[in-house]
């Protein structure tokens, strides 16, 4: 199965695509898909893996994202919540006319669309606000929705309390030729990160010796395969420790790491925290 180009057509007197969803018991399996058109993703409640070019990581309590074009990822709902809503919107960079971005009022989202190309989060008071604001867009059509929309985008536009998900000004676009490659070494990373994995078995699973693999996927990434697979189990690491019957040491294990010093080192590097402070601050937020 190669990379999926999802097609996405605007119903018909339309120029952008808004969905809602609520089924808390439908997960459809996610899959690594792509496509043309910008972005938003709201998730009002649950949890789950962000999976966007080389960039992994987790989420609580929902989620707000919005991501250029052409940015393979897989779908991001895991565990959902009752009350769960989740709205997609996607649109063309010209749905509004080529010219639309150039405009001088619209400088404030064209920054924000420049911004997407690395994969934009929001969080605290932003995330749930714009959510909201997504939500009732979603109960308007024709001028209305729209006008709704370019407030929104406005609204993301001048947000503060955002990252940028591929940090350090390295965008990840796969080119064509690389979806397939890319979409087989994510899904055996997605399958065995439990294990240790050599780079003899990935190298082999993408048809290359172990020296071009390692260049290849550090090219495409810019970081090594090792370094990806550790975020990759952190990012579990991070759900599992919202279980808080699960010790730690379990948490290490079940994500992959045989050595617990090793695992804290680690979680540490990439979270800036340890297992410990980071499991008593997801609780907290619960109680709260």
């Amino acid at each position: 199965m190669k990379a999926t180009l999802e097609k996405i057509e605007p119903v018909f007197g339309n120029s952008f695509t808004i969905r809602k969803f609520t089924d808390i018991n439908y997960l459809g399996k996610p899959y690594w898909h792509f496509h043309p058109e910008y972005e938003i993703v709201y998730i009002s409640n649950g949890r789950g893996k962000r999976h966007i070019g080389e960039h992994v990581s987790f989420y609580e309590h929902g989620d707000l994202i919005f991501l250029g074009p052409n940015m393979p990822h897989f779908g991001f709902s895991e565990e959902l919540y009752d009350e769960h809503v989740e709205i997609v919107v996607q649109m063309r960079e010209d749905f509004l006319g080529a010219e639309f971005l150039s405009k001088p009022e619209m400088n404030a989202i064209r920054l924000l669309f420049e911004r997407s190309h690395q994969g934009v989060t929001f969080h605290g008071d932003s995330k749930h606000r714009l959510g909201e604001l997504l939500m009732q867009c979603v109960e308007h059509n024709g001028f209305e929705r729209l006008i709704r929309l370019l407030s929104i985008l406005q609204e993301m536009a001048l947000a503060q309390d955002y990252t940028l998900l591929n940090a350090g000004g390295f965008a990840v676009e796969v080119q064509a030729q690389d979806h397939e490659r890319m979409r087989i070494i994510c899904e055996f990373v997605d399958e065995h990160f439990h294990r240790h994995i050599s780079l003899d078995e990935v190298a082999a699973e993408a048809s290359m010796t172990v020296p071009a693999f390692c260049r290849y996927f550090k090219k495409l990434t810019n970081k090594t395969f090792t370094h990806f697979v550790n975020e990759f189990r952190i990012a579990h690491a991070c759900r599992m420790l919202s279980d808080e019957h699960l010790s730690i040491s379990a948490v290490s294990y079940e994500s992959g790491f045989n050595n617990l010093s090793h695992f804290n080192k680690i979680f540490r590097q990439t979270t800036g925290s340890n297992p410990r402070d980071y499991r008593r601050s997801l609780l907290k937020m619960v109680r709260a």
